[in-house]
């Protein structure tokens, strides 16, 4: 992790007056501390949703093992990421009674989740990577359902296309995104105004404009329309962060990648 690894400069916060005001549980998360140290700012966040082509979906999937489905083969799309694992692992119910063990699942397990994820070869069209990638497999109809991100629906939303967002009843994994000052910066100040500047609360609201992402600043909320909250979940968002499992270290990272790639080279 770049805040073990003396990557990052641990952070003096009292130069960040808008801290205080982000999320108290995503700044709780341990992935930026170490040491009794802060080393990152949380900036923007989100869920790796479902996202499906209402055309094709008249009602939300309810379920990520609707993917399975074979009446989808050749019409689902999944992240070229290690996600893509967790939510198989989720489907298999290793996320139950502790979501933290789909970041620490044993060798058996493993094996159940590539197994698992052999079985959905034949529905998944292309594994994405870029965002924009998956956002034109929609717009060109060759896939209906696919792990996404709020980029994705905010992008196919401006352009008029039938798209739903939905998190399943097995939850999610999330992310959150964090803004460090590396540990050879030659102007600390600067860095310190910049991270400043783009935690306050209109600058949020400007980025989620562009993104689609939730703020981790909720005080950018008074500057949106209540149709931006509802869409962003800021009207709930902690009963709404609760079904998000967001991404924790993952000790036995090479194993992981070991067994995504094999399932990604499988014929």
């Amino acid at each position: 992790m770049i805040s073990q690894a003396g990557l990052a400069a641990p952070l003096d916060l009292s130069k960040l007056p808008s801290y205080q005001q982000l999320s108290s549980k995503l700044r709780d998360m341990p992935l930026v501390k170490a040491n009794g140290n802060v080393y990152g700012v949380p900036f923007m966040w989100g869920p790796n949703p479902l996202i499906y082509d209402t055309s094709a979906f008249p009602k939300a999937p309810d379920s990520w093992a609707s993917l399975w489905d074979p009446k989808l083969q050749n019409k689902i799309s999944v992240w070229d990421d290690l996600s893509t694992v967790y939510m198989a692992a989720q489907v298999l119910g290793y996320d139950k009674p502790d979501p933290s063990h789909l970041y620490n699942l044993s060798d058996k397990e493993l094996d159940a989740v590539k197994n698992k994820l052999l079985a959905l070869k034949p529905n998944i069209r292309k594994i994405w990577s870029t965002g924009g990638e998956l956002t034109n497999l929609f717009e060109n109809h060759e896939v209906v359902v696919a792990m996404g991100w709020p980029l994705m629906t905010n992008q196919l939303r401006a352009a008029k296309f039938s798209v739903g967002e939905t998190i399943p009843k097995e939850n999610t994994t999330g992310w959150i995104d964090h803004l460090m000052i590396t540990a050879g910066s030659d102007n600390k100040d600067l860095a310190y105004k910049f991270l400043e500047y783009m935690i306050e609360a209109q600058t949020q609201k400007k980025v989620t404009d562009v993104t689609g992402y939730a703020p981790a600043n909720a005080q950018a909320a008074q500057f949106m329309t209540p149709e931006q909250k509802k869409n962003l979940h800021l009207d709930k968002v902690d009963e709404y962060q609760k079904r998000i499992y967001f991404w924790q270290n993952v000790s036995r990272r090479a194993r992981y990648n070991e067994i995504w790639n094999e399932v990604k080279a499988a014929q």
